[in-house]
């Protein structure tokens, strides 16, 4: 079995959640007049972490270094108030995580969130049983687009990179897998992380 270990982006792969972190930083920011619109959220800050968002914006805006902390830190709280009003099981996710749990393959989420996100979002989504691991972006010195996310789901899975199928849907991510050294699937929305999506992928890179 070639691939032995199929790795998961979180937010717009596994969950339909990247409204949900742009409206809740753009809630924290608002309180002190700062915004970032729908257009630069799409070409510059989707899938960064907050911290990173508000890096960007310090240089971009002048959004004073002193609020950063406070502003993650609402943000954060801003976030988990979503997740626990939308976040819910879907079937389509929870047959391909399941399925691919009982044919003996590795599994893990990668995230740029914060573990507490990640760890209540696959909770809430009914994934969390299916895990092998978990990566958040409090787990490692440099989130994607640096591979090291991945990296380290590989080594923690103990496998190779040629043995990885991972999926991602963003920019950031696509560049952190690429770099990783793993296989790739590309999602266009949580949609496509089907049982079939998944296995033709995987019959692709076993025919390569």
């Amino acid at each position: 079995m070639p691939i032995k270990a199929i790795l998961y982006d979180m937010d717009g792969v596994l969950i339909d959640a990247r409204d949900w972190h742009y409206e809740a930083l753009n809630d924290a920011l608002g309180l002190f007049g700062y915004t970032i619109s729908r257009e630069s959220h799409l070409t510059t800050f989707d899938g960064l972490p907050t911290r990173k968002k508000l890096e960007i914006l310090t240089h971009a805006q002048g959004l004073p270094e002193g609020l950063h902390e406070f502003l993650n830190s609402l943000k954060q709280s801003f976030t988990m108030r979503r997740v626990h009003l939308c976040c819910r099981p879907t079937y389509i996710h929870q047959r391909a995580l399941s399925a691919f749990h009982q044919a003996g393959y590795k599994q893990a989420v990668c995230s740029n969130s914060v573990r507490g996100s990640v760890t209540s979002m696959m909770e809430l989504s009914g994934l969390d049983t299916y895990l092998d691991t978990i990566v958040s972006n409090e787990d490692v010195a440099n989130a994607k687009p640096h591979p090291e996310m991945y990296q380290k789901a590989m080594e923690v899975l103990g496998v190779h990179p040629h043995e990885s199928l991972i999926l991602e849907d963003n920019e950031h991510g696509i560049q952190a897998a690429i770099a990783s050294g793993g296989h790739l699937l590309k999602i266009g929305s949580p949609n496509d992380v089907s049982y079939g999506n998944i296995k033709q992928r995987i019959a692709e890179i076993d025919q390569s």
